[in-house]
């Protein structure tokens, strides 16, 4: 449908982010964001200052949402040209064009542009299935979304490596069948995982999210956080309702315990 809003185009509309009085355009026709672009967003560890790349950006969510989190600069690469404009629209809209770039290219390249090992943290939710698998939708944009047209789980971690600087970070969400082949493809590629929180959505049920978190050239040591339960009754989990609200920046059950805390200073 047809708007008259300013900055619109036909199909999108204006939601609210629920958080920090952003705003977000979207389309049901192009593409929404969901669940899981808000779980890496509060998941991945992010540097007060400093430099993020967000990979397979779609409309921006993930960089509008990490600007809330300090005061880094966020460079978002998108390959899709329509999704990229949308992305660059919403960062105009809610007047943070000092903080977040969208750039419209290919990730496979997109170092050629930004450099090798410039980034603190690099975060990606990508495409989660490899093009011959599951039900392909006919509309372009969301297949792309959801099946590897324009980048093997492979490219990814590849482009994330020579993006993130040594001791830099890689945040990634994706589908728990592919955790084998995903903490493969990151030590392939000296990405060591450090931190992972499996995301169910109730109680009893199996996991449909996992969150890893990598740091370049790290040394083997694999922290597995407590379980995220979405739902709790009829409405999510405090905690996330925490996150989706701006009440807090970041998933509580990822901060270590206070003792655990204190062990590690000096490090």
């Amino acid at each position: 449908m047809e708007t008259n809003t300013p900055g619109l185009k036909p199909g999108e509309r204006l939601d609210d982010l629920l958080t920090h009085d952003l705003r977000i355009i979207q389309s049901d026709d192009v593409f929404s964001f969901s669940l899981d672009a808000v779980l890496l967003a509060r998941f991945c560890s992010v540097p007060p200052r400093g430099r993020i790349a967000d990979l397979c950006t779609g409309n921006g969510v993930i960089p509008l949402l990490l600007a809330t989190r300090g005061n880094a600069e966020v460079v978002g690469v998108e390959i899709q040209e329509r999704l990229a404009d949308m992305a660059s629209r919403n960062v105009d809209i809610n007047r943070l064009n000092g903080r977040i770039r969208i750039i419209h290219d290919d990730l496979k390249q997109v170092h050629e542009k930004l450099g090798y090992g410039q980034f603190d943290l690099v975060t990606v939710n990508p495409p989660y299935l490899p093009v011959a698998s599951g039900d392909r939708k006919t509309n372009p944009f969301i297949a792309a979304a959801r099946h590897e047209l324009f980048c093997t789980l492979d490219d990814v971690l590849a482009a994330c490596s020579r993006l993130v600087r040594t001791g830099g970070k890689v945040a990634m969400v994706h589908r728990p069948a592919r955790l084998a082949e995903i903490i493969g493809g990151m030590q392939k590629y000296r990405l060591e995982p450090k931190r992972m929180r499996f995301v169910h959505p109730r109680q009893g049920q199996e996991a449909n999210m996992v969150l890893v978190e990598a740091i370049r050239d790290g040394k083997p040591e694999l922290r597995v956080l407590p379980p995220l339960i979405v739902h709790e009754g009829g409405s999510y989990c405090q905690e996330l309702l925490d996150v989706y609200y701006g009440r807090a920046a970041e998933l509580t059950s990822d901060r270590p315990e206070p003792a655990e805390a204190a062990k590690g200073e000096g490090r």
